[in-house]
């Protein structure tokens, strides 16, 4: 269920943002630097535990435990349940925001790339900024450090990331080195990918694992540019798909489904199976209330009761040439139940809910649920399902090919 990543404390000594893994017991030798030492109200620390070296110390109100004034730095928090063993966290100086930057029991952590972007899509959840962002690859580099146990995956966002450049390069190196077994996704729109140096060098990394998730809009240019609001994109991102198979990477292609997108989804489909059949995989996602969503809601909604037909045919045309094909963020009772077994659970963990009338289905552990950001707005369809439905399903797939 949604988990909040972001709070605020009192912090005394920060000169710089600083990062951290927590940790709730004494650490000893030089490695102390690299942790927060969290003492919550009923702290079991003895009172006479030398507190010097650490990267920071966290204190809950209430807690019983003195701390010198010589002690450095410190932040002070209402409430410090929000983290736990092992999380890394990124304190600000000045303002004490605390963000939760890595969680080892959850399987959607991310890196966050930059918040800068060369497209400003209609739908984008993370509205790009201008800002100055040296030194984010150092911050980078520094998270990967302290990751103490490989995860099964880890994902790179944005922002664009590959407006990193060389950066990108080093943090793609630095994953391969120390988590060589680790599944990298990274989202991208892919438009710098038409630049052979970098797909080069990114190639050159050799990561065995890495994918790149690059949205296509429309088989039509002007209609991919106009989403993504960025003259001259379709025409880049195509360039950057061929140039990416060229050098090995592994691509899937991403395709928000809304007003803008629908209309010429099955030629679409077409387009990527006539002129990508390289492509590992297709998502059909539906859409995020988040960010310019909410501002263009009306140019971008159609409810998915409303669409079904058209995903259907189009997940269909996908499977029958043998292409892998997923549907993203869309609950099982608004998909028919051929559908099902095309359903992922695809929401990240930290923004994930389920309404009450969800917790009356007996399906609710096979379904994605919604995003929190929908809790409000979401599909007509949303209802329970019943688990003798689960039979109409029928086969895993459409039936043999």
């Amino acid at each position: 269920m949604a988990q909040k990543l972001t709070t605020r404390g009192i912090p005394e000594g920060f000169l710089t943002r600083t990062l951290g893994r927590v940790t709730f017991h004494p650490v000893n030798g030089p490695e102390r630097s690299d942790f927060f030492l969290g003492i919550p109200r009923q702290s079991a620390l003895a009172p006479d535990v030398d507190l010097t070296g650490y990267a920071g110390i966290l204190i809950e109100t209430g807690a019983k435990h003195a701390i010198s004034d010589a002690i450095k730095p410190v932040i002070r928090y209402d409430d410090i349940s929000f983290i736990r063993e092992g999380y890394i966290l990124g304190i600000e100086p000045g303002t004490g925001q605390t963000r939760i930057l890595y969680r080892p029991e959850s399987g959607n952590n991310t890196i966050f790339s930059t918040g800068r972007c060369n497209s400003n899509c209609l739908m984008c959840s993370q509205p790009p900024v201008v800002v100055n962002d040296d030194g984010i690859v150092n911050e980078h580099l520094r998270l990967i450090a302290l990751i103490n146990d490989a995860p099964a995956s880890i994902g790179i966002t944005g922002g664009e990331p590959t407006l990193l450049g060389d950066g990108l390069v080093a943090i793609l190196s630095a994953l391969k080195e120390k988590f060589p077994n680790t599944h990298v996704q990274m989202l991208t729109n892919g438009r710098l990918y038409a630049y052979k140096d970098l797909v080069s060098k990114i190639g050159s990394v050799g990561h065995p694992d890495f994918t790149s998730a690059i949205p296509l809009y429309s088989d039509i240019a002007a209609n991919h540019d106009y989403v993504v609001q960025a003259q001259g994109a379709f025409d880049q991102t195509i360039r950057g798909l061929y140039n990416a198979a060229e050098h090995g990477l592994g691509i899937e292609i991403r395709i928000v489904l809304h007003k803008q997108t629908l209309p010429r989804l099955p030629q679409l489909a077409e387009f990527i199976y006539r002129n990508l059949p390289f492509v590992d995989h297709i998502a059909l996602m539906g859409l995020e209330n988040m960010g310019y969503v909410k501002a263009n809601w009306n140019l971008l909604w159609i409810d998915p009761v409303d669409y079904v037909g058209t995903l259907e045919d189009v997940v269909k045309y996908f499977f029958y040439r043998r292409m892998h094909v997923s549907i993203y963020n869309l609950q099982l009772c608004v998909l028919p139940p051929k559908l099902w077994a095309f359903a992922r659970q695809s929401i990240s963990d930290y923004k994930n809910i389920y309404l009450p009338e969800c917790t009356k289905c007996d399906l609710m552990n096979r379904c994605g649920g919604l995003f929190l950001s929908s809790e409000a707005r979401h599909s007509r369809g949303i209802k329970a399902l019943r688990a003798d439905l689960s039979s109409e399903a029928g086969a895993e797939t459409f039936g043999a090919v």
